[in-house]
């Protein structure tokens, strides 16, 4: 597989001596290895690779106006593909949403590219770009997120220099287009707005007959991979497609460019977190036995899908249920904002996540340039891709946008422009298609539609808040957390943010006061131990109610944000990395099964005895004798509780209740052994007498309650007894139990 070629770089006119990044900025490390004549030199497009390509970042010229002509001064020099905003580029500047960004620069074409056509790519241009080439119009775009080129090959005749003029449009958050969490006033989650070009700008050496566009269907379980391209005519040239592991070639085809062409790979080898193995990959356009048009790929062939097991909806890899746990990543830097200083800088923040110990990655709100999903191919971490969100905000709970929804056309554009821009990624195994009700609308429709354009993913078509029944996963948002959502039928159950304890660390923070997290921490080991403690709590969800996936807030600080696992400027590893690995290692586990003690009556009642008068002392014990006490159904209450499965009235002052149960093995080898309480008010709860666990005040859902030491020391094999007492406090009453234990793997 190629990741760089030989970038020829652009001479210019500018004098690189005098860029340096703005100051009274975090930096991180990596801003010394920036070359301001030639900043990100690699190939911009690992899947589609050719020889011959120009790059054009470095310094260009700039101006920021409210006219639509070009300006006949310009106001400086800006180092491309920096965003204006950014300290990288040299300028750090605002634009407002009734001004224009003026790039310029010249460019001379290699001599050998005299007999090709010359394509102009841009990696992405945030929002509005209009290019000129030598004076002509060449074309516009709309779209911060997709990479897009232009055919310039005709308006190149009679010059031998050229001059290269884009103007740039970005309403940021006065308009309704796909932005993610860019907005003109930051302040919380909201962040510092990006205009312009933000990933690289590079001239295309083609063939009149060539490859433009690739599309990669990849099937472990039928042992192929299904290959589209676009751009060639079928009556002219033949495809074909030979697949080679380190030079030897393990598979070829050949067929028609026009249609998808199956490559069948003999002892397929998969592509999974634990072994991410890619096929080196050589496509060529033939006429006759003449070579046309070469590009070098690769794939790797994985599958996956939703399916049952053990009675609970899972997501599985390749045939196999695997827990998916990652991190929030924002993909914001202090110094380059939406664009990372150098493709190290871009391959560390993969590289630390699954070094960490973590398998999977949701890229919120926000693209990658393609190079950072080549490096999540090759590292072997699952991506959850996520739409950046435009229009107007859906509240929590209010569904989705209805009537005219003007945005809706450019966000389902630019949706698609971005699946088909990333769909040859073997890393992304979901799409996301909405995020808390941002712009939320034509829920069903549309990710009815992308799973049809795109049958080789998951589709997560609301991430948290307005879940409307669509979709592979039923995805909740819990802070700080963990909780799981109650099963969906034919849907996993995802928990697509929890988390986000916070730790500023002096000297590496955006601003040295007013940061936040979602809780504060004092230090580092309270931070670790907070951390650890909300993975005991989420182990029990794999179980019940049978959480697939988890998704911890978040990588890095970001600007106010320091819940990030590292610093902002990526200098510091918050916690203890050894405790951190050791705890994300024992979530993969094969899914645990949860054998039930005592059953709460939330599916189906289960009998208690009960009594609202105080009782003789003993009454937790298993010898006391309450048959005189009443027999009835949990849970027991006012109907008035959140939450709450009444099925036998309560409006006393207090409760008392015992159910006994029969344990069928060593309570010393039982782990995980949990309450399920749904409580109002206080509850005491014991079992053969012995008091586990007091909970205050009250509940407005189910909750896990994990007492493993003292539930072990007070069961035993046999007949036990589990007995409770409940005082109401005021407004509603209600009380429901129940009692489990996790059956691990035996690699626990």
């Amino acid at each position: 597989m190629l990741l760089s070629t030989v970038a020829v770089a652009w001479a210019g006119g500018h004098d690189t001596s005098a860029w340096q990044p703005h100051p009274g900025t975090l930096l991180t490390r990596w801003v010394a290895d920036v070359d301001p004549a030639l900043p990100l030199p690699e190939y911009p497009r690992p899947q589609l690779v050719r020889d011959g390509w120009l790059n054009l970042n470095g310094p260009w010229s700039y101006a920021i106006t409210r006219s639509p002509t070009p300006p006949d001064v310009y106001d400086g020099s800006l180092l491309v593909p920096f965003p204006v905003e950014s300290s990288l580029s040299g300028v750090m500047r605002r634009v407002r949403p009734d001004e224009r960004l003026w790039y310029r620069r010249t460019f001379d074409v290699p001599e050998a590219w005299r007999e090709q056509r010359v394509v102009l790519h841009f990696g992405a241009v945030d929002w509005e770009a209009t290019v000129w080439v030598n004076g002509a119009l060449v074309g516009s775009h709309r779209g911060g997120y997709d990479p897009f080129s232009f055919d310039v090959t005709d308006v190149l005749e009679g010059h031998d220099t050229h001059e290269l003029v884009v103007r740039v449009f970005d309403p940021t958050d006065a308009g309704d287009q796909p932005r993610g969490k860019q907005v003109l006033d930051p302040h919380g989650i909201w962040y510092t707005p990006v205009t312009g070009i933000w990933q690289t700008v590079w001239l295309e050496s083609v063939p009149v007959e060539h490859i433009a566009s690739l599309r990669l269907d990849p099937s472990l379980e039928h042992a192929h991979v299904r290959i589209t391209v676009g751009g060639a005519d079928p009556v002219r040239v033949t495809l074909h497609a030979t697949a080679t592991v380190d030079g030897d070639v393990v598979a070829h085809a050949s067929g028609r460019p026009d249609r998808p062409l199956q490559l069948d790979v003999p002892d397929a080898r998969g592509w999974s977190p634990d072994d991410p193995f890619l096929y080196d990959l050589t496509l060529e356009l033939r006429r006759g036995d003449e070579v046309v048009d070469r590009v070098s790929s690769y794939f790797g062939l994985r599958d996956v899908a939703i399916a049952e097991v053990g009675g609970v909806m899972r997501i599985v890899l390749n045939g196999e249920p695997l827990f998916q746990y990652g991190t929030l990543d924002q993909g914001y830097w202090p110094d380059g904002l939406y664009t990372a200083p150098t493709d190290e800088a871009l391959r560390f923040d993969l590289e630390i996540t699954r070094a960490l110990g973590f398998n999977m990655v949701r890229k919120h709100v926000k693209v990658e340039p393609a190079r950072w999903y080549t490096w999540a191919d090759r590292i072997g971490l699952l991506v959850w891709q996520d739409m950046p969100n435009g229009g107007p905000h859906v509240g929590y709970g209010h569904g989705e946008a209805s009537g005219d929804v003007p945005w809706a056309a450019q966000f389902e554009r630019e949706l698609f422009a971005v699946v088909d821009a990333l769909q040859p990624h073997p890393s992304i195994v979901t799409w996301v298609v909405f995020n808390e009700g941002w712009g939320q609308h034509h829920t069903a429709r549309l990710s009815e539609a992308l799973a049809a354009h795109d049958p080789s993913r998951l589709i997560n078509a609301a991430s948290g808040w307005n879940d409307l029944g669509t979709g592979d996963m039923l995805d909740v948002h819990w802070y700080t957390g963990p909780g799981a959502p109650e099963p969906s039928p034919g849907r996993a159950s995802v928990l697509g943010e929890f988390g986000g304890f916070g730790l500023p660390v002096l000297g590496h923070t955006a601003q040295t006061a007013d940061n936040w997290g979602y809780q504060s921490l004092p230090d580092a080991e309270a931070l670790t131990e907070a951390y650890l403690a909300s993975l005991e709590r989420l182990w029990p969800l794999i179980a019940r109610p049978g959480l697939a996936a988890a998704v911890y807030t978040q990588t890095t600080d970001v600007e106010t944000e320091v819940n990030g696992l590292l610093t902002y400027d990526r200098a510091v590893v918050k916690m203890d990395v050894a405790r951190l690995q050791a705890a994300h290692a024992a979530l993969f586990r094969t899914p645990p099964v949860q054998l039930t003690l005592v059953p709460t009556s939330e599916l189906e009642a289960h009998d208690w005895r009960w009594t609202s008068e105080p009782p003789a002392d003993g009454w937790t014990g298993l010898d006391f004798d309450d048959t005189a006490w009443d027999l009835a159904p949990a849970g027991f209450g006012d109907g008035y509780v959140p939450g709450a499965v009444t099925r036998t009235p309560w409006a006393s002052e207090a409760i008392w209740m015992r159910t006994t149960f029969e344990l069928d093995a060593d309570p010393d080898a039982l782990t995980d052994l949990t309450l399920r309480v749904h409580h109002d008010a206080d509850v005491d709860i014991y079992v053969n007498g012995q008091l586990i666990v007091t909970l205050p005040f009250y509940t407005q859902r189910y909750v896990d309650v994990v007492r493993d030491d003292a539930l072990r020391a007070a069961l035993r094999p046999g007949r036990n007894v589990l007995a409770a007492h409940t005082r109401y406090a005021w407004g509603g009453q209600y009380i429901d139990i129940g009692l489990s234990v996790l059956h691990a793997s035996p690699t626990r």
